[in-house]
């Protein structure tokens, strides 16, 4: 199983980060606008997140821990369809009242991680520079 782990430090208040990403139905495209066109809840814990690119995710909601800031889901179809996908994305507090977001996704295929660790990296600069111009 490949694993791809992505961590950036966001010049915003933990608590303004974390309620973009608690939000299951709409985070990620508050979280990468354009870069994520739709983000919609097909039936409860379960979302369909469409990318600029045409690709199409179905993830289902594992865990929403508000105490330690973190989210866990897993890929389970749409254009892209693993045969495993376990993932989370946790906000800690930073120095001087940032944040330091961690993100990590364990995959199978090996080969999706290189697809996956790409579209994380891309929506995580567009991540950091939309909650930077809010604060």
């Amino acid at each position: 199983m490949a694993s791809v782990q992505n961590e950036i430090i966001i010049d915003a208040d933990p608590a303004d980060v974390w309620a973009v990403i608690s939000d299951f139905t709409d985070g990620p495209v508050r979280m990468a606008p354009g870069f994520v066109t739709n983000s919609k809840l097909e039936e409860p814990g379960v979302r369909i997140a469409t990318f600029a690119d045409g690709t199409v995710v179905r993830e289902r909601l594992i865990a929403l821990d508000h105490q330690s800031r973190r989210l866990a889901y897993s890929v389970i179809g749409g254009t892209m369809a693993p045969t495993h996908d376990n993932a989370s994305m946790q906000v800690f507090p930073d120095a001087d009242g940032r944040s330091r977001f961690v993100w990590i996704h364990d995959v199978q295929p090996d080969d999706l991680a290189i697809a996956m660790g790409a579209a994380m990296e891309h929506g995580l600069g567009i991540f950091k520079q939309t909650m930077e111009a809010i604060r």
